[in-house]
């Protein structure tokens, strides 16, 4: 029985999903059925545990986890003492950060935070909210909510809520208005302090870590290689974007040229017809699992 074993925390919920398949793209395969609280993994120096993001960094942080994933906004709202070894942003929805915001009725006179004075609000991020406006000197009311938030608001049962938005499509959709962006945040893979103290799950974990983020690098981007003429090349490097110069390498000929690079797959439709007018041939693409 292998003695050195990192206990990893996967988020129950939203990201479970794209938490599992990024570590796929990463290398280690989790699986599950829909009861269970504790996947297996392709690894003997891992074990996996699905726990609510909202709860994730209080077990890291006492030492029933060495590592997890969870959101920024957690972490703050716990006031967990953990190491942040890597941010990793991505959600459910998109490849940036989300916004805890301050969202009011259109019709709401509030324009400000100065216009919550005595006001009440419902969130589910309590202590964050409750101390983002103790620190501004603003008195506000603030409960717990267990869900539907938006409908609290818009039924005028609270002044204002606090909620996550990504896009804002929810809060324009239930004719909201963002009065104040109070926080962003995206998903953190967090250490225990004693795991990350410890040399065999330091080693471990900046293993997970470098190749979770070579992992989300590659997403959206794709590489290319093609031969160019000798006296084409001048003209193909200009049309080629790159994460750093592109690669050239002599071929047997010395008339051509091997070109590689790493794009965005979003460009690619309109990069290859014009490589190709510019004197490209043998133009490949290929998709990217890591870039590190």
């Amino acid at each position: 029985m292998n003695n050195n074993v990192l206990k990893i925390g996967l988020p129950k919920g939203s990201l479970e999903q794209n938490t599992v398949d990024l570590f796929k793209r990463a290398g280690w395969h989790i699986s599950y059925d829909s009861r269970s609280y504790f996947p297996d993994i392709d690894d003997d120096e891992l074990t996996c545990t699905l726990v609510r993001a909202q709860e994730m960094s209080r077990y890291v942080q006492d030492g029933h986890i060495d590592l997890g994933l969870t959101g920024r906004d957690w972490i703050l709202e716990n006031e967990s003492d953990v190491v942040v070894v890597q941010d990793l942003v991505y959600s459910k929805v998109s490849a940036r950060p989300a916004r805890w915001v301050l969202v009011v009725r259109q019709d709401s006179p509030i324009q400000s935070l100065e216009d919550m004075q005595g006001k009440r609000i419902s969130t589910e991020l309590v202590n964050f909210t409750k101390k983002y406006f103790t620190d501004r000197g603003i008195n506000v009311q603030v409960e717990f909510s267990w869900g539907a938030t938006e409908a609290k608001v818009v039924d005028g049962l609270v002044d204002a809520i606090v909620e996550v938005t990504e896009t804002g499509s929810t809060i324009r959709a239930n004719k909201l208005r963002i009065v104040q962006e109070m926080m962003t945040t995206n998903t953190q893979l967090i250490a225990n302090h004693a795991a990350w103290d410890n040399p065999w799950k330091r080693q471990k974990i900046e293993q997970i870590r470098s190749l979770l983020n070579g992992s989300l690098q590659a997403m959206g981007k794709v590489g290319l290689k093609m031969n160019v003429e000798k006296e084409n090349l001048g003209r193909v490097i200009l049309l080629l974007p790159s994460l750093k110069a592109p690669t050239i390498s002599g071929l047997f000929s010395e008339e051509w040229y091997a070109v590689e690079t790493i794009v965005n797959q979003n460009v690619v439709r309109d990069l290859i017809p014009l490589l190709h007018e510019a004197g490209a041939e043998g133009i490949i693409e290929y998709p990217l699992n890591k870039v590190i």
